[in-house]
């Protein structure tokens, strides 16, 4: 790629006593949702009216207290939603509407008369100001720039006079921020503000866009701190971060922006916008969640947020996409998911602080379950295996028992080269493990205590081997041990417990156990099976003949 050429570093700000590195967020700043003016001109298909009037109630429902709804100047449709929502009073007495203007005479009038009659609304005004659109676009010097940005500015302030009925907050962005030079930016605003003499009752936005991304976030960090330092009168000045993603860190450069001194963060759900599209505030909102700091806006139906953003805007959220995807939630590699088992189990112990490895959220506080946290495909191992039986059948094996049965489920999803389901994985430990009955099968067993000081144990049993009904007799140190004895003697084979273990499957008093067994035969290999029944007694013995059966297909095999 050689036009690498063609292309010019950014230039640095000379900030040399900058204090935002050293600084934290601590609250959530002033949201405003533009979802319905900057998200909505970025759509192959604009959404309708009744699309906008559903998106908008939407955001009032998840807390957004400020809401762009659009350019009511540049189309009949923007024009007639402003309109419904006023008409209609659909705008809570708590919600301000943003509209936004050129600074243009006919269209700044038109805007005014579109919002005719609402009680609150921020009159987002704008002018073009990088070197680069003065030079090729609007070929404009400095100073014709902010006379343009002067005019508009008072007659904004004009027109506001004329409806006194209305609560008005003013709003200036000097447009592509990012390529203009910081003194004259700074000068640009300062201009303005002089028009609209903000005071600390009537404060004025002034909304730094990076209308294209074009630095790393420090660079633009820098850049807000600069100005925040040099606007007039900042203690009644809102500063306002309205980022766009051409270079992947809008929400990082909004992060920092706001450690820079900003008050205010315009952005859309999901980023939607020109191009790469705006900050994602449902992804800055959730960081600050994760950091333990209320976002003001309410997150807590991930599911609902998807739907309305995919019907209206008719694209759809990227599985990987923060908090928000179908996948981010899951763990497919075997060393991921052994340690979010663990670390769900810990959780046990601090359910009130969120520790869980892999995972900086809780599911449960966007609305999604524990069920797809762990999935298991081929690159999967004995950690999620065992969880999803855990978690869905509730099965708690032994640590040897897991890793075999991660060993055998992994293989089946290795030759299906797809992933597998929490359904077919019980399928395969049934099969592969639990009361397998051939060519040995328990019928009934009766044992009695010989030696109660030494815990000897005699075992008489009905058994079917090779289809044919026989009667064994065995002693040892409890019934698993006497049953294992009196095998050996009929099958010649050498049966070493290596673990046994148990428990209930379900709650109640008809509960049925389940019993793993581990074994080891002459040559040192081990053997695992599993035997379930109302008894435990009986659970443990079919476990052995589980697990022997094993050893005998093992055997008829090598013969």
């Amino acid at each position: 790629m050689k036009n690498y050429e063609r292309y010019r570093p950014y230039e640095t700000i000379d900030l040399k006593d900058r204090t935002w590195p050293n600084k934290k967020i601590e609250k959530a700043p002033i949201w405003c949702s533009v979802d319905l003016r900057d998200g909505n001109q970025a759509l192959e298909n604009p959404m309708g009216l009744e699309q906008k009037l559903n998106f908008f109630k939407f955001l009032v429902n998840t807390g957004f207290k400020e809401i762009e709804i659009g350019f009511p100047a540049a189309s009949d449709t923007e024009y007639e939603f402003t309109r419904t929502l006023i008409d209609e009073n659909l705008i809570p007495d708590d919600v301000t509407v943003q509209v936004l203007t050129q600074s243009r005479g006919h269209i700044i009038e038109r805007t005014f008369q579109a919002l005719k009659g609402v009680k609150k609304a921020i009159v987002h005004l704008y002018n073009s100001t990088s070197t680069l659109q003065r030079d090729v676009v609007f070929k404009n010097n400095k100073e014709q720039t902010i006379d343009l940005a002067v005019y508009g500015a008072k007659l904004v302030k004009e027109m506001a006079e004329k409806y006194p009925e209305t609560d008005f907050t003013f709003e200036y962005s000097p447009e592509s921020f990012t390529g203009t030079e910081m003194d004259f930016a700074a000068e640009i605003c300062n201009a303005v503000i002089d028009v609209w003499q903000p005071t600390l009752d009537k404060k004025v936005i002034i909304n730094l866009p990076s209308t294209v991304e074009m630095s790393t976030p420090n660079i633009y960090a820098d850049q807000i701190e600069y100005m925040c330092r040099n606007l007039k009168n900042r203690e009644n000045i809102i500063v306002s971060l309205h980022t766009h993603n051409d270079r992947g860190t809008a929400v990082a450069s909004t992060e920092l922006g706001l450690m820079a001194g900003a008050d205010r963060v315009e952005g859309t759900l999901f980023g939607n916008g020109e191009r790469t599209g705006n900050c994602d505030i449902m992804n800055v909102g959730m960081n600050l969640f994760t950091q333990g700091i209320d976002p003001k806006l309410n997150f807590s139906n991930m599911s609902d947020l998807i739907e309305i953003y995919e019907s209206s805007t008719r694209m759809n959220v990227h599985p990987r996409h923060p908090y928000a995807g179908d996948l981010v939630y899951t763990a497919f590699s075997g060393s991921h998911q052994d340690a979010i088992r663990k670390g769900m189990e810990a959780m046990k112990n601090h359910p009130e602080r969120w520790e869980v490895p892999y995972l900086p959220l809780d599911p449960l506080d966007v609305g999604r379950t524990y069920d797809p946290i762990i999935r298991i495909n081929s690159q999967s191992g004995k950690g999620g295996v065992t969880f999803i039986l855990e978690q869905n059948f509730g099965l708690h094996m032994p640590k040897a028992f897991q890793k075999d049965v991660g060993a055998v489920v992994t293989k089946v999803s290795d030759e299906m080269q797809s992933e597998i389901s929490s359904e077919k994985i019980y399928e395969i430990f049934k099969n592969e493990y639990v009361d397998i009955r051939t060519p040995l099968q328990l019928n009934t067993y009766r044992s009695a205590t010989v030696d109660a000081d030494w815990d000897i144990v005699n075992i008489e049993a009905e058994i079917i081997y090779n289809g044919e009904k026989r009667f064994i007799v065995g002693e040892g140190n409890g019934v698993v041990s006497a049953f294992c004895r009196a095998l050996e003697d009929l099958l010649n084979i050498h049966i070493d417990i290596v673990d046994y273990r148990g428990h209930s499957m379900e709650l109640g008093t008809k509960a049925r156990a389940i019993s793993y067994i581990e074994i080891r035969d002459e040559n040192g290999k081990r053997y695992f099976g599993a035997g379930t029944s109302k008894s435990v007694s009986k659970s443990s013995l079919r476990a052995v003949v589980s697990t022997v059966n094993k050893i005998l297909r093992d055997k008829k095999e090598e013969e």
